[in-house]
């Protein structure tokens, strides 16, 4: 029992003894130390300022935005009022796109118009080459005896063919009779609006695009579609007469 209770002394005055230890440690408080050194301030030379000032090389400002014009503001507006009607950015824009598209198409129609092209010759595929007489590209109507040539190719079923000799002898009769004035280089729309006549210019057009479907367009023209293109053909040319 007294070494029990000795034991138990020990332990206690070992617990004393590491508590006094270290309350017995003190910490060192930090000291700010004070700086002695001598300051030099330093000042800005004016002279460098005022040149680095007026160099272009520094100058990150940048041109000024300009007024907009009347133009200008006027598209801006319609923009504008476009995208609150329609509701969002994306529609408004599909629209403005569109416009654009629109406007660029009514050019090239226009361009069409006054320059006389043929836009269906633009985007033709290649025409197949006929067993004539006469160079295609450079014929003369002229010198072409239309009805030796419409007997060999309607004799040959050849009905594509047969529609361009009957367009072509078409204009021989309306350049013999003064109507239009024939040249290798013009274009079909250019003799449409050579003819004064709104009875005959009507007519003649739908002559006109009767051949450029079946040359230009490719479609094929059995003997039943032929007579009836060629019936067109005689009823222009009695009116004519």
């Amino acid at each position: 029992m007294l070494k029990q209770l000795f034991a138990f002394l020990l332990v206690i005055y070992c617990f004393l003894l590491c508590d006094t230890a270290f309350a017995a440690v003190k910490k060192t408080p930090a000291r700010l130390q004070k700086d002695s050194s001598t300051v030099v301030v330093k000042g800005f030379n004016d002279k460098a300022l005022n040149k680095y000032h007026s160099s272009e090389s520094f100058n990150y400002e940048g041109p000024g935005l300009s007024e907009p014009s009347a133009w200008d503001r006027f598209w801006a507006w319609f923009w504008n009022t476009l995208f609150r009607k329609v509701g969002g950015p994306v529609i408004g824009n599909i629209l403005k796109y569109g416009f654009v598209a629109l406007a660029i198409g009514l050019l090239v129609f226009i361009i069409f118009k006054l320059t006389g092209m043929d836009g269906m010759r633009l985007w033709q595929g290649q025409v197949r080459k006929a067993n004539l007489a006469y160079t295609e590209s450079l014929e003369n109507i002229h010198e072409i005896d239309f009805d030796t040539e419409l007997e060999k190719a309607i004799a040959l079923h050849n009905y594509r063919l047969a529609v361009r000799l009957l367009y072509l002898k078409c204009l021989k009769q309306l350049n013999d009779e003064e109507l239009i004035r024939w040249q290798i280089d013009k274009t079909n729309s250019i003799y449409v609006y050579e003819l004064n006549d709104p009875s005959l210019r009507q007519a003649f057009l739908l002559l006109t695009r009767q051949f450029e479907y079946v040359w230009y367009g490719g479609f094929t023209v059995d003997g039943d579609a032929f007579k009836s293109i060629n019936q067109l053909f005689q009823n222009f040319k009695k009116q004519l007469a």
